[in-house]
C-alpha cells in the first residue's frame, strides 16, 4: 500500500495528524509539503480535485479530513 501525506507546516489540522504518526511511530507514511515544491501542491490539486490539507492519498485516491486520517493510521498500524 503505498501512503503519501500532503501537508504544510503552517495548518493545524497538518499538525495534528504528523504529531500522531510521529507518536505512533509509523514510517511507512511519506510525508510531502506542498510548499516545498510546487509540483507537489499541484499534484495534490490534479488528483485530489482541491488544495485542502492534509491529504492522505491511499494507492493514489486522496482522503481529507484530519481524523478521518487519523482513524484510517491507527486501525492500520496498530
Amino acid at each position: 500500500m503505498d501512503l503519501k501525506l500532503y501537508y504544510k507546516e503552517t495548518c493545524p489540522f497538518c499538525k495534528k495528524v504528523l504529531r500522531f504518526i510521529e507518536k505512533k511511530g509509523i514510517k511507512d507514511v511519506e510525508l510531502v509539503d506542498i510548499k516545498a515544491d510546487e509540483a507537489n501542491e499541484k499534484y495534490l490539486i490534479e488528483k485530489g480535485g482541491m488544495d485542502q490539507v492534509p491529504c492522505l492519498f491511499i494507492d493514489e485516491k486522496p482522503m481529507y479530513e484530519s481524523m478521518d486520517i487519523i482513524k484510517f493510521l491507527d486501525e492500520k498500524f496498530q
